[in-house]
């Protein structure tokens, strides 16, 4: 899994030290990282075998000729950059894909399980409170459901149902 999150500087030359943890058999990630835009976020995505899978995974499963799968296809299949790590761990990433993500020489790696994100780090930090915000309320949801769905499987005088 990719997990934690790294500041890292992009050189001169695009190049990007991918941390070690991340560069495993077990990720998919032993020799080099699958990149695109991301679908979701003005970042880049990338990750190994399992996250190429997953999207394969999420393209097959729509029809042939289905509009959403030919969107799919067009972003994630052709805009995928395979990068290889040269001797000391980096990657180089294209120029457009930085111009697209905004990126600037200061970045951060942010580890998501089966794939890591690639953020200018300004823009990281903005984002950083509100998405923790939002993960808050989404355990405070889930907890109070829970506690309801407890509540309403008891009879009054506290027995079970």
């Amino acid at each position: 899994m990719f997990l934690s999150t790294y500041e890292k500087q992009l050189d001169g030359k695009r190049r990007l030290l991918i941390p070690q943890e991340f560069r495993t058999a077990d990720n998919g990630a032993e020799h080099g990282v699958f990149c695109f835009f991301s679908i979701e976020n003005d970042c880049l995505e990338a990750g190994g075998d399992k996250l190429m899978a997953e999207y394969v995974s999420m393209i097959e499963e729509l029809p042939f000729g289905d509009d959403v799968r030919t969107a799919l296809e067009e972003t994630f299949y052709a805009g995928q950059r395979p990068l290889a790590y040269d001797g000391g761990g980096r990657i180089t990433l294209p120029e457009h894909l930085c111009q697209d993500a905004g990126l600037g020489e200061d970045v951060v790696i942010v580890g998501l399980g089966s794939r890591f994100q690639i953020w200018d780090r300004a823009r990281w930090n903005a984002r950083r409170d509100e998405r923790r915000a939002l993960a808050r309320q989404a355990v405070r949801e889930r907890g109070e459901a829970g506690r309801k769905a407890l509540l309403a499987g008891r009879r009054p005088g506290g027995e079970g149902a």
